[in-house]
């Protein structure tokens, strides 16, 4: 499908944000996982003002990601390519038809688990800890949810580098 040249721009520009946004979690996943997130960790995050820095920057970027690749850059790939959008579940089933996603429930999950590492910050280090650690386990699917965007859009030729 021949696309338009601004909406091919602004395919470009989101692929640059993402790669960007990728490189500053990874750096900041780096940080932060260099030992296992404990409930202990979570509770000092009051008297250690790097750590906590660290700590919200992660959930920041980790947040920002998703929602950069899930409701900017999936919306604007699948209308490049043709495709009806629909509510949001229906475009992340579409997603992981077309390979872009390992799976829309897993996609789910980040989302709901981004959710509670903002929403329970305060209120208990070990659902803290908890939802940190599995934010870390979900960093290489979201590392590989920018590739397979990437990929796709060289083979299409929506980018070149």
């Amino acid at each position: 499908m021949k696309i338009g040249p601004e909406q091919l721009e602004r395919l470009r520009f989101l692929a640059r944000v993402v790669q960007r946004e990728q490189q500053h979690l990874l750096t900041t996943d780096e940080r932060v996982f260099n030992l296992p997130f404990t409930a202990a960790r979570a509770r000092d995050l009051a008297e250690n003002v790097d750590e906590a820095e660290r700590v919200e920057a992660f959930v920041s970027r980790f947040g920002r990601l998703q929602d950069t690749l899930g409701d900017k850059l999936l919306p604007l790939y699948l209308e490049a390519l043709g495709e009806h959008l629909g509510a949001a579940i229906d475009n992340l089933d579409r997603a992981e038809k077309l390979g872009l996603i390992p799976s829309s429930d897993d996609w789910l999950a980040m989302r709901k688990l981004r959710n509670q590492m903002v929403h329970e910050y305060i209120e208990d280090s070990a659902t803290l800890a908890d939802a940190l650690q599995a934010g870390h386990e979900f960093v290489p699917t979201l590392t590989a949810v920018v590739k397979a965007f990437l990929n796709d859009m060289r083979t299409r030729g929506w980018l070149t580098a």
